[in-house]
């Protein structure tokens, strides 16, 4: 089970650097990074919040819950 961060896929859609998307939402450099690459524990509401405003988008758009552990049925 794991969450899929799409953080990169959205700037890229909306042609928004690291560095204008981290002014913009007021983090750091560093922390947005480590969302990015999926490595962060947590988000905080409020972030993603900011983040979905300044990106015009829905949670969903950057984040995806995958179980790879579910079986499927055939």
């Amino acid at each position: 089970m794991e969450i899929i961060v799409y953080l990169d896929v959205m700037m890229a859609k909306r042609k928004m650097s690291l560095n204008e998307l981290s002014e913009k939402v007021g983090l750091t450099l560093s922390n947005l990074s480590i969302l990015k690459t999926g490595k962060a524990k947590a988000i905080r509401f409020s972030t993603l919040e900011t983040i979905c405003n300044v990106l015009d988008c829905q949670p969903g758009d950057i984040l995806e819950y995958s179980d790879d552990n579910k079986k499927t049925t055939s």
